[in-house]
Parts: structure tokens; sequence; C-alpha cells
């Protein structure tokens, strides 16, 4: 467990306003103080803020990373959290579209049983890389007890965020039980469980009842909470490491900024966390075209940290490299909705600024100095129910 117990590391993020000064809406939400140094010193802790219900400890984080690749939580027991969001995968699945339930295999080997009757899942699996950061401004304020998450930011805090899959038929849900007792259904084998009543008992106090579906949501949450990357060849850089970055990359920096991908794409998370308007191309594997937030056809802001892991990109995954989404993005900022179903009036003008013409090369270099392959790799041998760490994926 040592990989990821990254409570006490001696590293720190630089806050991205040193290079990104960008254009921001007005903040409105409640924050947190950050637990060590100052934010006018420009620097963040190496571990995520945990809100004030579910402080951070060794045995949280154990119990969560069992729960994590523990297929128990799903209703056949096939899918695990890390079906979808696996270490040799960035923490993503490498799909286009994920698949969850009756399948097998493995990343991009990964395919339906048959027969089948169930629908791939709806949108691309982002990386829970750094997802402990969701939220945060440019100033590098965040709050963990409203950070956005998903695709259309639906949901707040990854301890709620981690329960969303359960309940969900096309992830983990499948046909077993319904919606409205899935939960309990978890809780229930949780209970029946010896190992896991210990461990239970172990994070959450020594009480009768210590598995719950809240504290499933918390424990799962304070071991994403250290899935932590902050020593990409850009956080060096900003630490003083002057060849850190190569002379195109530093370049590519510059271009950047100057191209007005920042103004989104801002902040030491390199985003600002917001729903804009894109017209990215539909996946023709859903059956219907994807509206996004509130049917406005709105979607959040993607982190661009740790991008050469993460491949495909967007929320439909169609885009299989970045030179394909930089050459999007110059699409639309030419006035070229790139979906049928979103009028070019539709687009977030903030798009209209951006001008790549020239720079694609040397911008895609320097998104690549945003990786850092420093993670938590370690899968379990085993987990307390018994079944295959990582759910159906051999």
């Amino acid at each position: 467990m040592k990989n990821h117990h990254r409570l006490s590391s001696a590293l720190f993020f630089v806050l991205g306003t040193v290079i990104f000064y960008a254009c921001q809406k007005n903040e409105t939400t409640e924050t947190l103080t950050p637990s060590v140094d100052s934010l006018s010193q420009s620097r963040l802790a190496a571990f995520a803020n945990s809100p004030a219900d579910n402080p951070t400890s060794t045995a949280k984080v154990a119990l969560g990373k069992m729960l994590f690749y523990d297929p128990i939580l799903s209703g056949k027991k096939d899918v695990a959290c890390a079906t979808c969001h696996h270490p040799s995968t960035g923490y993503s699945d490498g799909l286009d579209l994920s698949i969850g339930v009756n399948a097998t295999g493995f990343g991009t080997t990964r395919h339906f049983l048959s027969p089948n009757t169930i629908a791939f899942v709806k949108r691309n699996a982002q990386t829970i890389l750094n997802s402990g950061f969701n939220g945060m401004n440019a100033s590098g304020v965040y709050n963990p007890s409203t950070a956005p998450m998903f695709w259309d930011n639906r949901t707040q805090s990854l301890e709620n965020q981690s329960l969303g899959p359960i309940v969900t038929l096309e992830e983990m849900r499948g046909t077993t039980y319904s919606e409205a007792v899935a939960l309990d259904s978890v809780v229930a084998r949780l209970r029946n469980i010896t190992e896991y009543r210990t461990l239970f008992q172990a994070a959450f106090g020594n009480v009768t009842q210590a598995i719950t579906a809240i504290n499933l949501g918390k424990a799962i949450a304070s071991f994403e909470r250290t899935l932590i990357t902050n020593n990409s060849p850009y956080d060096r850089f900003q630490r003083g490491d002057r060849t850190a970055l190569t002379p195109q990359q530093v370049q590519g920096m510059q271009s950047f900024r100057d191209a007005g991908c920042a103004t989104c794409h801002s902040g030491d998370m390199f985003s600002d966390y917001q729903l804009h308007v894109l017209s990215v191309p539909d996946n023709l594997k859903n059956t219907a075209s994807d509206a996004g937030a509130n049917n406005t056809y709105a979607f959040r802001t993607a982190s661009l940290r740790n991008l050469q892991f993460t491949a495909p990109f967007m929320h439909s995954g169609v885009f299989q490299d970045l030179n394909q989404v930089v050459g999007f993005y110059g699409r639309i900022a030419g006035g070229n909705s790139q979906n049928p179903n979103v009028n070019i009036r539709q687009v977030d003008p903030l798009i209209r600024q951006v001008r790549i013409a020239g720079r694609q090369q040397e911008i895609i270099a320097f998104i690549n100095a945003l990786s850092d392959n420093s993670f938590d790799k370690t899968v379990p041998t085993r987990v307390p129910s018994n079944l295959n760490p990582g759910g159906n994926i051999k």
C-alpha cells in the first residue's frame, strides 16, 4: 500500500496562474482553506483536501482500494470500479464508450457477451487521476464537498460520484436488481463478509452498523483522493527545473496561452470545470444523440493532465489522438459546427477567440508535458469477496 499513501509527500503543485492568466467567471462556490502552505506562496499540498465529514485515514484508503477493485459491488458480481478505471490505462479504460455489465475482456479487447441487450455506457470514462482536485479554480481554491463530477456536472463530491455507477444499469448494476434497491443490496452483501465488517469498523469506528451506503462512498472517495500526479515535466519546470521542458514545449506553453486555450483550460488542473457547448460529434454507438447537461449539448471542460494515458478523447470518445482534438477546435473556431444537432450560434462564443493555426504541433507538445506516470499502479492480488480483482477482465 506504499505507493498510494502520499499524505506526507514533499512534492507540491505550483499554481498554473504563474503562466496561465485566464478570463474567469465570478466564483460563488464556498471554498475550504488548503490545509498546508499558503496560496500566496503559489503552492498546493501534494494531497487532495477531504470534506469535513470524511477526513482521510490510512484505514479508509485501504478499505476504499479493496472496494474499488471488488466486483461484489456489481449486480452479477463481475464488474468493479477498476473495470473501467484501471491503472494500466491511466485509470480510464482506453475505449471510446465504456462497456460495463454482461461483458468480458479488458481495455480495447473488452466486448459484450452473447446474447446481449445492454447498451454501451453513454459517455467516455474519464480518468480519476487528480479527481480529488475537481472544481479547482485558477487561484487553486476548491471545495471537495461541492466538487463537480461527471461530464455534465450532475453530481457533487467524490463521495456521491462513487455511488453513481453502482446503481446505473449499463455500468455495474445490470438487471439483477432494480435501481431503487441497488445500494441496499450491495450493503447487505458487504455485511455478510467478515473481512469487510472488520475493515469498515477499522475505518469508521467500532459501531454496530459501520457498513452503510454513505460509508461505502466515503471509503472509495478516500482512495480516489490518493491518486495524484503532480510531477509532470510541466510541474518540474514550474518548480524551477528549466531542463524539464523541451524548447518546443516551452514554445507550446506560450502558444497555448496566446491561442486562447487557457481561457477554459485554466489553472493548475487546466480546466475551468464549467459547461460549454462545443458541437462535439456524437458517437454512433449511442442510439440517440447525447444532448449533454440539461439538453443543451453542454459538457464540462476536461482537464488536460495525463492525456498521454487516457485516449480516446471528449465525452463521446470520438477523437483518437490530440491531433484530431486540436483540429476539431480549429474547425469550430472557424465557425463550423461539428454536430448537426448544434447550430453554430449555439457554440460557446469563447471558442471564436481561439487561434490555433500554425501552432498545433507545439501546443500538442506542451499538452504532452502535462502527463505524469508516477501514479499508483498496484493492483490487489485478492479482495475480501474472493472474486477476481477488477471484475471479469481476463
